[in-house]
């Protein structure tokens, strides 16, 4: 983590802006007070999850989709 000023990031943008995609942090002082962070951008996520991580953990029943005793149905709806 790089600690820089307004003033030293004003005079370097385009430097600074390198060293952040690069994958250094920034802190900017204001009068030796932090006023902002400038971090690379995180990963967009696009890699694909792998298929069938729980493969086998867990069976669906076969009566899943079944539709629910009244009971249940009534005390979900607070009668």
């Amino acid at each position: 983590m790089t600690t820089i000023t307004i003033d030293e990031i004003q005079r370097d943008l385009m430097g600074y802006l390198q060293q952040v995609k690069a994958g250094e942090t920034l802190v900017i002082l204001e009068a030796n007070e932090p006023v902002a962070e400038v971090k690379p951008v995180a990963p967009n996520g696009a890699r694909l999850r792998p298929y069938a991580l729980c493969a086998g953990e867990f069976r669906v029943p076969v009566d899943f989709d079944a539709p629910l005793p009244t009971e249940i149905i009534e005390q979900f709806e607070g009668r």
